[in-house]
């Protein structure tokens, strides 16, 4: 029998990160989040990695008590194991984090700060950018619309997935923002049942900004914080497989969420549509994975 008096939530913050042979820039994420005086715990769930990285993160962090390393022979899909994850998190907030992001010294006070301020938000992300400096245009999106979808494929003008205008230096409301780092209420999260796991990789992150929505809770991009994302270290290994659960999340997404799937002979084209999409983008992936 638990304290009544003991909070189910001992920690401010919980830290999942989700590896698949992720390589160096994992040890990087780790570092730059054990270099924190948060309140925190790192919960690192490995997806069968045969890199050795975690376990030499482990050894390395062996004296740290909030750095907890989990292993799975098997991948389990990311968000199958960010909910494994968060069902042994002791954190008031959950921040899911990419293997391949490096945060800075005053990122986390700032994100935590920001989500005490705002009762409302359901959930917080960030200008990601590349070590140029480059903000990813991912940072700011809206849901992949019919509509929006196809004029991000064909360049047309209207409205895309990418919101395309300067990301502004302050706190803002938005539809979607980069899974790169999402900062969310542990008790929303256990609301929303966690990421869908239909979802094996990739537009889980979409799915979840849009039921963060749906409960009437705030997605917010807070465009004044910018955080390192490498982009992509495990993917590069593996770009037909990447590719291929990004085009099943992408149907999913659709027949979900987007009122167009109603029609049957628009989801049949859409379907179509994007298969045919991954069966010509698999000659250049394999391409260029010969050519490294």
């Amino acid at each position: 029998m638990t304290d009544s008096n003991q909070s189910p939530f001992p920690l401010a913050l919980s830290v999942i990160v989700v590896s698949a042979d992720s390589g160096i820039a994992l040890r990087e994420c780790v570092d730059s989040v054990l270099r924190s005086h948060v309140s925190l715990e790192l919960i690192l769930i490995d997806n069968a990695s045969r890199d050795g990285m975690p376990a030499a993160i482990e050894r390395a962090h062996a004296n740290d008590a909030r750095l907890r390393v989990i292993y799975y022979h098997r991948n389990l899909g990311f968000g199958p194991a960010v909910n494994l994850a968060a069902g042994q998190a002791r954190g008031q907030a959950l921040l899911v984090l990419n293997p391949d992001c490096v945060l800075r010294g005053d990122d986390l006070p700032r994100l935590l700060a920001l989500l005490a301020s705002r009762p409302k938000a359901g959930l917080i992300g960030v200008a990601v950018a590349d070590a140029q400096g480059v903000v990813d245009p991912a940072s700011w999106r809206r849901d992949p619309l019919l509509q929006r979808s196809i004029n991000s494929l064909l360049d047309r003008p209207g409205e895309r997935i990418n919101v395309d205008q300067p990301i502004p230096a302050e706190v803002i409301e938005v539809e979607a923002v980069s899974g790169a780092l999402m900062l969310l209420p542990h008790a929303v999260f256990q609301r929303l049942g966690g990421f869908d796991e239909g979802y094996f990789l990739h537009c889980e992150d979409l799915d979840l900004c849009r039921r963060v929505r749906d409960l009437g809770y705030q997605v917010l991009l807070a465009g004044d914080i910018r955080v390192h994302h490498g982009k992509g270290g495990s993917s590069r290994h593996r770009p037909v497989f990447v590719s291929r659960y990004k085009h099943r999340g992408m149907w999913r997404w659709f027949r979900q969420h987007d009122p167009a799937a109603r029609n049957p002979l628009v989801a049949g084209a859409v379907w179509l549509g994007i298969w045919s999409h991954f069966l010509l983008c698999v000659p250049g992936q394999l391409w260029r994975l010969l050519r490294r």
